[in-house]
């Protein structure tokens, strides 16, 4: 007897169909094929237990089980229910009435118990456009593939509620959600504020015009004077995430397999910070099995580089097309895919090895040309696509110790919501822009128009701060920013003043 069973495949972040045809008859043998990997094949040995365990019966019958489209490589444990409910459906242990409206998924023990999966939530909307009913699907997963709307989610834990769904018997509820209030009521939920940080005023303003123009940033300044504390506390006045953002967020996460157990939708800008050892294909993405990467990861968020200095040369030069194109295409031999990898950059750094050169108070024990070597493993086409670089010095005992409330993060996201509206409303017509971290040239020349008077304050400061060239339009473009947080239409003398001041990497000092 012949059945066809559904189930899918993540390719990037987007879900392919897969049809598992399951024949039972003449012969002795169990065939597998359809390019399946070794932990697919596996899959015959943790059914034929699962079954043995559970009273069900394993047919001694020639049995065949093929994955098409046969070009497309099979990865993973998530296909045994699949498999096995087609052999169960062959073998007429179960009803194949209803087999072909569901797309059945999720990885058996040999007890018959069910292992979460990977990429339910891709897997999901894809289900839904191909016409599926439902889905069936561990209970692990059925909060996070319940989340799409008109797609019937049953979650089960053991193999024995598959026979029962589909045979009549007792009958297993269906999971229901409601994303959207879900999500909402996760949104305000913070651990951390802007409020924790003691001092560093200026910083916390350098901060916030980052994050209103989507600018990447570096933070330069000795062991201990809060560059981490800062960067954590990023996301906290960024604009919080639209539902089509959290979705995509989602999306991603689900496929690397980085969502909790009965988790919902992505409800907080990503905030990743790999450590300084890491491998390229870990930062970009790739392998064997093509994952994302930490910069995909951080999709709609920030990623934090502690101590970039620290970080391998080759990594760190991975990151420039990712910066500029907001996306990343990994290209091997056998495939291609693209991940989404619009995200924040967020840099920490010590002045030189020792941490104290341009200290108010403690003395650089570094030799000569130590700093320059130091500062040179950061290559000027990665700094060239930072626009604010401020130092941070050490915060004073006294304001420490104060017990004066600071502004809180909830403040601060205000005004930055207000600056992104209007930056929304000056970009609407350009499909994928939305910050003026992204003009181009021609858009600079467009929107970031300044006096006769703030060109010469422009060209002193070029002049006198041995500013190099590639701070020229970074300027002007954190100018503007600026400009927007004080609800200005025009670049005045004022915002460019302050932006001079954001180029701390470009000065005579540290050339």
């Amino acid at each position: 007897m012949l059945v066809k069973v559904f189930g899918s495949t993540v390719y990037g972040i987007k879900a392919t169909k897969i049809t598992v045809e399951v024949n039972v008859g003449q012969g002795s043998k169990y065939l597998l094929v359809g390019l399946p990997d070794n932990a697919v094949k596996e899959s015959q040995l943790r059914i034929e237990t699962a079954f043995k365990n559970n009273d069900l019966k394993m047919p001694r019958m020639g049995i065949i089980v093929n994955m098409a489209p046969a070009d497309i490589k099979k990865e993973g444990s998530a296909y045994d229910l699949t498999i096995a409910a087609g052999i169960l459906a062959a073998s007429s242990q179960i009803s194949d009435e209803q087999l072909d409206k569901f797309l059945i998924m999720g990885e058996l023990s040999l007890d018959g118990s069910l292992q979460p999966i990977k990429g339910a939530l891709p897997i999901a909307i894809q289900a839904l456009r191909d016409g599926f009913k439902g889905m069936v699907l561990p209970m692990q997963n059925a909060r996070e593939a319940a989340m799409v709307k008109d797609m019937e989610v049953y979650g089960i834990t053991h193999i024995n509620e598959l026979v029962f769904f589909f045979n009549g018997g007792d009958a297993i509820p269906r999971v229901i959600v409601d994303p959207r209030s879900e999500f909402e009521n996760n949104q305000e939920s913070w651990d951390i504020d802007f409020s924790d940080v003691k001092g560093q005023e200026n910083i916390k303003r350098a901060m916030e015009i980052a994050a209103a123009g989507g600018h990447n940033i570096i933070l330069i300044g000795p062991p201990g004077a809060g560059k981490t504390m800062l960067a954590k506390r990023l996301p906290t006045i960024l604009p919080p995430l639209n539902l089509h953002e959290a979705l995509e967020t989602t999306k991603i996460h689900s496929v690397a397999g980085k969502l909790s157990e009965n988790a919902s939708l992505v409800a907080h800008r990503p905030f990743r910070s790999p450590h300084h050892t890491i491998s390229d294909v870990a930062l970009v993405g790739g392998g064997n099995n093509p994952q994302p990467g930490e910069i995909s990861l951080a999709h709609n968020g920030v990623l934090f580089l502690d101590e970039l200095p620290e970080f391998k040369r080759t990594v760190l030069e991975v990151l420039r097309q990712p910066l500029e194109e907001r996306r990343v295409t990994i290209s091997r031999a056998k495939f291609t895919v693209d991940y989404p990898a619009s995200f924040m950059l967020v840099a920490s750094m010590n002045p030189c090895p020792c941490g104290y050169f341009n200290h108010p108070e403690k003395e650089c024990v570094c030799v000569p040309g130590t700093v320059q070597k130091y500062l040179s493993k950061i290559s000027g086409p990665l700094l060239d696509r930072i626009d604010i670089h401020i130092e941070v010095t050490p915060v004073a005992f006294e304001e420490l110790s104060s017990v004066r409330e600071t502004e809180r993060s909830e403040k601060v996201r205000e005004r930055v919501i207000e600056a992104r509206k209007v930056q929304e409303n000056r970009y609407e017509e350009i499909p994928g822009m939305f910050a003026n971290s992204q003009m181009t040239n021609p858009m600079i020349k467009q929107y970031c128009d300044i006096s006769p008077a703030g060109q010469l304050l422009l060209k002193n400061a070029m002049n006198k701060l041995n500013l190099s060239a590639r701070a020229y339009d970074r300027i002007l473009k954190v100018a503007r920013t600026i400009a927007d947080l004080g609800a200005s239409e025009e670049v005045k003398i004022e915002h460019l003043a302050e932006a001079i001041q954001y180029r701390s990497l470009d000065r005579e000092q540290w050339n």
